[in-house]
């Protein structure tokens, strides 16, 4: 038999981000199969031309975020980052409008709720 599970994505914008700046998602509830590809989009908004970050975290029940990686756009369109457990299923491209979070070979402790964080240094 088949494992179903949801993945959850719900949004924050970083301490970091200016006023106006925004972020939304383009799905907020997710499933899948075990063994399946899952892809969250993130929309975003900010008026910044400098350096501007989108973070990806995850949080399982009564635990704090773990992060996953960082996207670097704009000036910082070079810089990137992924935590070692992150390295083989998970991935991330980034634009000037939105970011995407594509995860391979869904596992069922891939369960949880994922956050997009939007974060600008001037």
């Amino acid at each position: 038999m088949e494992a179903r599970f949801i993945i959850s994505i719900w949004l924050f914008i970083h301490v970091g981000a200016a006023l106006g700046d925004s972020v939304q998602s383009r799905e907020p509830h997710l499933s899948g199969r075990e063994g399946d590809a899952v892809t969250l989009t993130c929309s975003y908004d900010t008026s910044s031309t400098g350096y501007v970050y989108l973070y990806w975290y995850r949080q399982f029940p009564n635990q704090a975020p773990q992060y996953i990686l960082f996207r670097g756009v704009k000036e910082a369109r070079d810089e990137s980052n992924t935590a070692d457990f992150a390295k083989e299923r998970f991935s991330s491209q980034a634009t000037d409008s939105s970011t995407v979070l594509s995860i391979t070979a869904l596992e069922l402790a891939d369960t949880a709720v994922y956050y997009c964080a939007l974060d600008v240094t001037q």
